[in-house]
């Protein structure tokens, strides 16, 4: 789903309280504590994470999942044992209602794409 927001604040009160807005809050605090360097704004009407080269990671909440984009999975994570159980294309992470943020390794994936990112290293798809 895209929302028509101009600022993360109003995309925030866009969300359904359901869990989607839970799951994409949690992943949007892994995303803030991992990288507090990166500005969070609108990017293509979802959620973006940038730093002063670009985005490095966007959020969004679509109807049957929260997706996490974060250019080249397979870049990141090679052998997939980070991403193991999530729902992974080549671009995003998927997380769907039964999924549990806390119950994967995605948050060793977020660290590990932004040191990368941050020794400038390719992840782009």
């Amino acid at each position: 789903m895209l929302y028509d927001a101009k600022t993360p604040e109003e995309y925030l009160e866009m969300l359904e309280e359901d869990w989607r807005r839970d799951k994409l809050l949690q992943l949007r605090e892994l995303i803030m504590q991992k990288g507090p360097e990166l500005k969070e704004g609108i990017y293509y009407k979802m959620l973006g994470y940038e730093d002063e080269r670009g985005y490095v990671f966007c959020l969004n909440a679509q109807k049957n999942y929260v997706s996490l984009y974060v250019g080249d999975a397979a870049k990141v994570d090679p052998s997939s044992e980070l991403l193991k159980g999530i729902n992974v294309g080549k671009g995003c992470l998927r997380f769907r209602k039964t999924q549990a943020v806390e119950d994967t390794r995605v948050d060793e994936f977020i660290e590990k794409a932004l040191n990368m990112w941050r020794a400038g290293e390719d992840i782009d798809c």
